[in-house]
């Protein structure tokens, strides 16, 4: 019989239903030995070497995982959820950003496997956002979900047919990048002009106000929310105009896959109403008249959201 890990005095989980989630992102990596219910039996998080390569930050994931496996494993499988691109068969970094020198290329879950003892399948951090809320949070049950975070830049994730979409590429979902009207000649930081990302991101927000009215005191979205909630009216047009923008793109991407749901996050959705109610406006006056009622909902899992889908997504990448 296989060995079980133990939650209080009469509880005993499987190694079979539990799971090693990491998420790694640009500042910080944590790590969980993950049960079937969502339950946390072990956690560790440290600042990313990020600065020091993607060797590093590999040996600081080996060296977490190992605390957590020895305090509440053994599992079976494991799943990650990271910054960037990741290809489309679950193992290797296809694209990356700044915030991770040399990440890209990386092939992660060879490594990882090597270090740890465990297989791994590796995610984009939206989409273990997404594969957690659809095993845990505000997509669970649904067949086909849309999920959009909105913060220092838009992304996006599908989950069709009770899985994430990967696509040819891996970047299924990747909605921060579709060109949308308003964003003609604003640059989006991908290189590109256009897209969605350069009006409704965080940065590029406070960037258009701060352009728009450069007398004013406003060094990140936190400065023109207060300023918003002042009725300052350029605030206010700023948050509104990058809302409805993300709005119209959730709009037309509603139009082709028809979804159960559109689940949100990120803290742009923290800057006050006009983000978001602009959002629910746009997608509903965009969008096929038939599905201009989709559900629209918040999500439910917080900042635990990747570390509970990158193990969900080991789980059921490796279920026998």
């Amino acid at each position: 019989m296989a060995p079980t890990a133990t939650i209080g005095p009469a509880t005993t989980i499987s190694p079979a239903t539990t799971a090693l989630g990491i998420d790694v992102g640009g500042t910080g990596i944590k790590a969980a030995v993950v049960g079937p219910g969502g339950q946390l039996l072990a956690r560790r998080s440290v600042p990313t070497p990020a600065r020091h390569g993607a060797d590093a930050v590999l040996d600081t994931v080996v060296l977490l995982a190992r605390e957590v496996l020895a305090e509440a494993g053994p599992v079976h499988t494991a799943g990650l959820g990271t910054a960037g691109v990741v290809a489309p068969d679950g193992r290797s970094i296809a694209h990356a950003t700044d915030a991770l020198p040399g990440w890209a290329g990386t092939p992660v879950a060879e490594r990882l496997e090597q270090g740890i003892g465990l297989p791994f399948t590796v995610l984009g951090d939206v989409q273990a956002f997404l594969a957690g809320e659809a095993a845990l949070g505000a997509a669970r049950g649904a067949a086909t979900a849309v999920g959009v975070m909105a913060g220092t830049g838009v992304g996006g994730a599908v989950w069709a047919n009770g899985a994430l979409l990967r696509g040819a590429t891996g970047a299924a979902g990747h909605l921060g990048h579709i060109a949308v009207p308003g964003a003609e000649g604003e640059l989006c930081p991908c290189g590109r002009t256009g897209h969605v990302e350069a009006l409704a991101a965080g940065p590029a927000m406070t960037g258009l106000f701060r352009r728009a009215v450069p007398t004013a005191s406003a060094t990140d979205l936190r400065d023109v929310a207060r300023l918003a909630a002042q009725e300052h009216p350029k605030a206010v047009e700023v948050l509104t105009r990058g809302g409805r923008a993300l709005g119209t793109v959730i709009g037309g991407v509603v139009a082709a896959l028809d979804p159960d749901v559109v689940v949100l996050a990120g803290g742009v959705l923290d800057s006050g109403p006009w983000y978001e109610h602009a959002l629910r406006a746009a997608l509903s006056e965009t969008t096929l008249p038939s599905l201009a009622t989709v559900s629209v909902v918040r999500a439910e899992l917080g900042s635990d959201a990747v570390l509970l889908g990158a193990a969900a997504a080991g789980r059921d990448a490796h279920a026998t």
